[in-house]
């Protein structure tokens, strides 16, 4: 799925004019971006057996560009922080949610035109009913990393996919507390404001 979607993004003709990153990433930028993802449970805990449940999960995020572009050549880039509600909605075998609220990094590489590839990184807490093997409370946190690229479509506009590698735990904070990783793919769009 996510590279079904990069590749119709590259595919999507591209405006002539000459693409300037750098006045696209300008400080003080804000950036709404609207994506979703989904994948399946996958724990790294191979002497436990797991649930074996879906997942996928939706968010709305602003985020704010605090500093002009750093670097040179391939690895200039662009910070964006931001925050994110995020929906995370459990399905298969069991039926249940998480609702949170994320903190989200994520450094732009700037180096190759209207194609600019990403690495990210989330934490959240939040509330959840998911009350199976590997974790049974009402608090949790989920915790991403994961890679991408956008392809911008205008200059002001990006649609982008990656991967993602999402950790749900409750910290401790209940017993059980095994936790779970999830190996997802996401998609989304973002809007460039000045």
């Amino acid at each position: 799925m996510v590279l079904a979607t990069l590749l119709g993004a590259l595919a999507v003709p591209l405006p002539t004019a000459a693409f300037q990153a750098a006045e696209v990433f300008q400080k003080g930028t804000w950036v709404l971006s609207l994506e979703g993802g989904g994948g399946g449970e996958e724990n790294f805990d191979v002497r436990n057996e797991e649930t074996g449940f879906d997942l996928w999960y939706a968010g709305l995020r602003v985020s704010r560009l605090p500093f002009a572009p750093l670097g040179a050549g391939a690895v200039r880039g662009s910070l964006e922080i931001g925050l994110e509600p995020i929906y995370q909605r459990y399905t298969g075998v069991v039926s249940a949610f998480f609702a949170g609220l994320a903190l989200v990094g994520r450094l732009h590489f700037l180096g190759l035109g209207r194609v600019v590839p990403y690495v990210e990184v989330a934490g959240a807490i939040g509330g959840t009913d998911l009350n199976v093997r590997e974790i049974e409370s009402d608090f949790t946190f989920w915790l991403a990393a994961g890679a991408g690229a956008s392809v911008f479509v205008t200059d002001r506009v990006a649609l982008y996919a990656g991967y993602r590698l999402v950790h749900v735990s409750n910290g401790g904070t209940d017993d059980p507390n095994r936790g779970f990783e999830a190996h997802t793919g996401l998609a989304g769009v973002s809007f460039f404001l000045r």
